[in-house]
């Protein structure tokens, strides 16, 4: 077992990928400048709501930090603004207090604060359950705002990371597996006895390429978020747009590469101490498989390249080994047509090969790919002038009913 310098070693490495190091210290930071400023500011002799606030509030992007201060100040100001209406009316009992968080987690629920909606009912409580109320209220929301305020700040100045760079690795690597399953899948073609346990071994690694792709999702969803309101970034929805169709291709393409090794397992379990496929075939099958594998290779590369030349050089390696893929499916495909002639019971498997190599070739398609990203820039873009239109719309409105 690491004893613990080893283990403060591995959490530094991994601080160059994961926001854990980088996250850690940003919020030690920022909560202990949130309390000093508490303590010049309030009167409060320890204000430690307001370092717990910018420990909430700073997250690892600055639009989860934006987001997350808005909803905490809303928070606790409505939980403060339902205890002061309470105190005018009535005093503290058990059937006060039970009437107290119902109004307050409703109220939470009806102004969207999401994770805060607690923090409403706690506020309330808070401060209702003081003899200055009015002054314990004050007190509250001013620690609030000032660790909000300084969490936002902190933020702005020391802008948190951009973690494209991680999300383009996780993607890598997911693509990187599902080559190195192809690959075994083609030396698997050639096997003289596939036994039966092989062959689900390799099932059992493609399904295990779900919860890859969940992870990796995570992972491009902390990116993407990452993107927005930086002002680092320039190109932010391009990038979000090519990762997230890139990653959406990959799992179309692990779907096809589940079914492909749920056939070779049902024929092996056909075939006990049979090949795959006639000797002649095997060596073509290998090639379409390997070519396939080079191309979800060149593909992961081709959507996570973030310099030009490097991205040009990507296509044009997706785009041969791509027709080298559909010229090994076409010499497959004559010979599996011979074969299925002579023996007429192998017309699924080979069937269902072709079909799985035809939507994975589809799916990995340059000009596809291109007119995808050009789609989905062209639905937020209308989306976007819609969103304007709507609020110029509310502001002539406005501007009509004030008159």
């Amino acid at each position: 077992m690491p004893d613990l310098s080893e283990q403060v070693v591995d959490l530094a490495k991994r601080g160059g990928r994961e926001p854990v190091v980088a996250q850690t210290l940003r919020s030690a930071t920022a909560a202990t400048l949130s309390y000093i400023a508490a303590l010049w500011l309030t009167n409060v002799s320890a204000p430690l709501l307001a370092p717990l606030t910018a420990l909430l509030v700073v997250q690892v992007t600055l639009f989860a930090t934006i987001t997350s201060g808005i909803r905490r100040v809303t928070s606790v100001v409505v939980g403060v603004v339902v205890a002061a209406g309470f105190s005018a009316i009535v005093g503290l009992s058990w059937w006060s207090l039970g009437l107290l968080i119902l109004c307050a987690l409703t109220v939470g629920h009806l102004v969207r604060v999401s994770e805060f909606v607690p923090e409403v009912a706690i506020s309330a409580m808070l401060v209702l359950g003081v003899a200055q109320v009015a002054e314990t209220a004050w007190d509250r929301v001013a620690e609030t705002l000032i660790g909000a305020v300084v969490g936002l700040l902190f933020n702005v100045i020391f802008v948190p990371p951009v973690w494209v760079q991680s999300a383009g690795e996780d993607i890598e690597d997911l693509a990187a597996r599902m080559r190195d399953l192809l690959l075994r899948l083609a030396e698997q073609s050639e096997t003289q006895r596939l036994s039966v346990t092989r062959a689900e071994q390799k099932l059992d690694e493609a399904r295990q390429l779900d919860q890859d792709i969940t992870t990796v999702d995570a992972s491009l969803r902390q990116a993407e978020e990452s993107l927005r309101l930086n002002p680092r970034v320039k190109e932010g929805l391009l990038t979000r747009i090519v990762l997230r169709t890139g990653l959406d291709t990959l799992e179309v393409c692990a779907v096809i590469l589940r079914t492909m090794s749920r056939s070779q397992a049902d024929i092996a379990a056909r075939r006990t101490g049979e090949p795959l496929v006639p000797p002649e075939v095997g060596p073509a099958l290998r090639d379409l498989l390997a070519n396939l594998a080079r191309a979800v290779d060149s593909f992961a590369t081709l959507i996570t390249s973030q310099v030009n030349e490097a991205a040009e050089e990507a296509e044009d390696n997706l785009m041969h080994e791509l027709e080298a893929s559909r010229a090994s499916r076409e010499r497959l495909a004559q010979l599996m047509l011979t074969g299925v002639r002579e023996h007429p019971r192998q017309w699924q498997f080979h069937g269902s090969i072709l079909a799985e190599a035809d939507r994975m070739l589809d799916e990995l398609d340059v000009e596809k790919r291109s007119l995808r990203v050009m789609e989905e820039l062209d639905r937020y873009s209308r989306e976007r002038r819609d969103r304007m239109r709507r609020l110029r719309r509310k502001a002539r409105i406005r501007v009509r009913s004030s008159r």
